[in-house]
């Protein structure tokens, strides 16, 4: 069971209490706008200002009659107005109302967002700098391939993480978005003025068109890079679930005094963190194509978008928030286990560092494919006979024609594949 989360700041973004109170926000400063253009009186005005007031539960009341929210929301506003509430709503649409107050959710959310994801990028930092030149089996297709450093792989999680968060606030510039152009968006019953002004109090910027909403590849294109985040998340997840394996056993997570893994199996310190990101990631890219879904709408609009968004949103946001708190955690804690890193380096007996011997010997004349023959018939020879690849390449003629003890010796370094690392920290700069 996934335990509840209710991290505060993020949670009250989706309350009703919020949603209506931004709604509120907007109807007062188009309000606030009409006054400038002498369509709404200063005294009017001002007891707007003082006297409009919401309550959910009435609204929620009212909405049971009406099948409307907006509706509901404006007679609620208007039973504590009294006869000035006539000017509120003047012009406008509901999705002027609704779109703009969702606009800045979503950027508000978004700004939790990437304060989480800075935290993941910090801790990744650490760890790699930590891990700099710990060495450990680098593998392709599953296969030990050539050694790497796990401070390198988490350099690379690092830069993942740092370019999600420019995706994040490109995303946030681009729906920050409002609307106040009334039905159809043509403007005709509402001047221009009224959105610039609205716009620019809740923090927005104006759609430069519009129709009777906001367009969705806005918010297709926001719920796109939360889901490209959450695959980031995933694949640091997979990353550790495959190295905690017990024939790897190269790093796990943190197991706490009391914790348990298994009810049948007291031995078990399963992946639990990492698993779970790794299924909530599978939620984000199924909400961002329901996202995507929501672009193509019926002529000036349809409500089909509306429900939909009422669900993946708030969602996606509050299992995205949960998820880099868990993935930061995961990271902080994370046990590396360097000396089974070093025992795996050796498990092959020295193949892995084939590729060396074969450049070496193509740098002494010898052609690439003669080389290569001479490289690999050897690897089979010691994978055969159950031996040390240094002490097959050493005893070789075909190799000793063309290079020393010393030189054969130095095609065995561990040091070698390492010499570039600082190269690459500095290029992403981790110093």
């Amino acid at each position: 069971m996934i335990e509840r989360y209710t991290r505060p700041e993020m949670a009250k973004i989706w309350t009703d209490q919020n949603r209506f109170a931004k709604m509120l926000d907007v109807e007062i400063y188009a309000c606030e706008a009409f006054a400038k253009l002498g369509m709404v009186p200063g005294p009017a005005l001002e007891n707007i200002r003082k006297k409009a007031a919401f309550d959910v539960k009435r609204i929620q009341e009212i909405e049971e009659k009406t099948n409307h929210d907006v509706v509901a929301f404006i007679k609620n506003i208007s039973e504590n107005i009294g006869d000035d509430a006539k000017y509120l709503h003047f012009g406008l649409t509901s999705s002027d109302i609704l779109d703009t107050a969702l606009s800045s959710q979503m950027a508000e959310a978004m700004d939790i967002l990437i304060k989480g994801a800075e935290a993941l990028k910090a801790a990744l930092k650490i760890k790699a700098i930590q891990h700099k030149k710990t060495p450990m089996m680098g593998r392709s297709h599953g296969v030990h391939a050539e050694p790497t450093s796990f401070g390198l792989k988490m350099a690379l999680f690092y830069r993942e993480v740092e370019r999600d968060i420019e995706r994040m606030k490109a995303a946030r510039k681009d729906i920050a978005a409002g609307k106040i152009s009334g039905a159809v968006g043509t403007f005709a019953n509402v001047d221009p003025f009224v959105e610039e002004y609205v716009c620019e109090k809740m923090g927005l910027e104006p759609a430069r068109v519009s129709s009777q909403v906001i367009q969705r590849d806005r918010h297709a294109y926001y719920m796109s890079v939360l889901a490209i985040t959450a695959a980031t998340l995933e694949k640091i997840a997979v990353e550790i679930r495959g190295l905690q394996r017990t024939e790897i056993g190269e790093a796990q997570e943190y197991f706490a005094a009391g914790q348990t893994g298994s009810s049948a199996m007291p031995h078990k310190q399963n992946p639990i963190i990492s698993e779970r990101v790794t299924g909530l990631a599978r939620i984000l890219r199924s909400n961002a194509m329901a996202a995507i879904e929501n672009v193509a709408l019926w002529h000036e609009r349809d409500i089909s978008h509306s429900s939909v968004e009422r669900v993946i949103v708030p969602d996606s946001t509050i299992l995205l928030d949960y998820m880099l708190d868990k993935t930061t955690k995961l990271i902080e804690k994370l046990v590396v286990n360097k000396s089974k890193m070093m025992e795996n380096i050796g498990t092959t007996k020295g193949l892995i560092f084939s590729q060396r011997l074969l450049l070496e010997l193509i740098r002494k004349g010898v052609t690439r494919v003669d080389a290569y023959d001479i490289v690999q018939q050897l690897a089979l020879k010691a994978i055969a006979e159950g031996k040390g690849y240094e002490a097959v390449v050493s005893a070789s003629g075909d190799v000793k024609k063309y290079l020393s003890p010393d030189e054969i010796k130095d095609c065995f370094s561990l040091e070698y594949h390492m010499k570039r690392v600082d190269e690459v920290f500095k290029k992403i700069g981790i110093e």
